[in-house]
């Protein structure tokens, strides 16, 4: 991989619309971030230095630079290994977007990164795919992967547009879907999709690895808004409409089951290949995750203060500053089990996102221990297996009696 067009880019106008992204990426996916050549990684580090000089709108070049260094700069995480700042993920705290209108782009980006995950399997099936050569799956696993894939893609699909028919064949089926994903795609949107694949490795998996992992951080990050939006719902003594907010987000979250049983296709030997690159990125520094599960119920003090809320100290600061929760908020009307009882849909919307939500942590957890064992800790020293073990099951909300008498711990998983 020559680097001649980033030296030229260098020293020519230097104009973000010009960045040389192609041959980047090509050398990214080439070689994988961890064995990146260091001329390659002086010259990405000199570009850095020089975006004050840079001509244009540079947002998503100065993220993508400062995704591109991480490991350079000794500061690899989960965030930037999944390449999240190049990502438009929901947040309740710089979403400004009606709720309908955040939805649909949460949909039309679900869809891209599925779409793109897509192509890469057909194109390495087809024999046109030389990136990430290494343990390339077998027929029969690819196309077991097309079929979640699609499966997990439909419900988005529907909501976006009524025609949704989708061949029974996994392969038709996935040439179709990215058809459809093409329509109306955008300069962006290219841009986001070719600059948010910087695996590590050479591993064929890891792009199956990353792009789910980037779809469910999506998702939760627009859970993270229906809750904020459930928890003043409930603030205004607008019980009801706190409980349809929670219905509809426990349906998106049960729609991300199919998405596990893609993650499951991936070859354990693969997962080991590329996971000795990956230490120090870790999901229980999920940012949407621990909104998610602070936005439930304020987790206590123990909680608090370990691994996985110290590897997100803004949702830390969020907590300690007064974050209200759907628990307080219910305690502040002065709710009760017989209250919310009384009130059908919220106490619908409380049991049906706590049963999403337990069920996404059993999976998680079953997932981990296919790939991990029972007792095999996660990158970073983080306690992995174990801890996902220790709170698959913790109760979700104090007002509801979902999980039973044998999980009444306050504190959420």
């Amino acid at each position: 991989m020559r680097t001649e067009p980033l030296q030229q880019w260098l020293n020519g106008q230097l104009s973000a619309r010009s960045f040389p992204y192609e041959p980047t990426m090509d050398a990214f996916q080439h070689h994988g971030k961890h064995a990146m050549p260091q001329q390659w990684l002086t010259l990405l580090s000199a570009a850095r230095d020089r975006l004050g000089k840079v001509s244009g709108p540079k947002d998503h070049l100065a993220a993508f630079l400062f995704t591109a260094l991480d490991k350079a700069d000794n500061r690899f995480d989960y965030r930037s290994y999944l390449a999240l700042p190049l990502l438009p993920i929901p947040d309740p705290d710089t979403s400004s977007y009606r709720t309908d209108r955040l939805m649909t782009r949460r949909d039309h980006y679900h869809i891209l990164l599925l779409s793109d995950l897509i192509a890469f399997e057909l194109d390495a099936l087809d024999g046109n795919r030389t990136t990430l050569p290494q343990l390339r799956p077998i027929a029969p696993v690819v196309r077991k992967r097309l079929r979640h894939a699609a499966r997990a893609s439909v419900p988005a699909l529907r909501r976006l547009s009524n025609d949704t028919d989708l061949s029974d064949d996994p392969i038709s089926a996935a040439r179709l879907l990215i058809a459809k994903a093409d329509v109306g795609r955008s300069s962006t949107d290219r841009l986001m999709l070719r600059t948010s694949m910087l695996p590590v490795s050479t591993a064929h998996d890891e792009w199956l690895f990353v792009r789910v992992l980037q779809t469910f951080e999506l998702t939760l990050g627009q859970l993270a808004v229906d809750l904020t939006a459930a928890c003043s719902a409930v603030s205004d003594n607008r019980l009801p409409a706190a409980g349809a907010r929670l219905c509809a987000a426990a349906a998106l979250l049960r729609e991300t089951a199919p998405l596990w049983s893609l993650l499951a296709t991936m070859q354990p030997e693969a997962f080991h290949t590329f996971r000795v690159h990956t230490d120090g990125a870790s999901a229980i520094q999920s940012r949407p995750y621990k909104l998610v599960e602070s936005l439930c119920g304020t987790p206590d003090r123990r909680r608090l203060h370990s691994v996985a809320y110290q590897s997100v100290p803004d949702v830390q600061d969020r907590i300690r500053q007064g974050q209200i929760t759907i628990d307080d908020a219910l305690d502040a009307i002065h709710a009760n089990h017989s209250t919310v009882a009384q009130t059908p849909a919220l106490a619908d919307g409380l049991q049906q996102f706590a049963a999403a939500l337990l069920q996404w942590r059993r999976t998680h957890y079953r997932l981990a221990v296919r790939m991990l064992g029972t007792e095999q800790h996660g990158t970073g020293a983080t306690p992995g297996t174990p801890y996902l073990l220790r709170n698959r099951d913790t109760k979700v909300f104090r007002h509801c009696s979902l999980t039973g008498s044998s999980h009444q711990r306050r504190q959420p998983a």
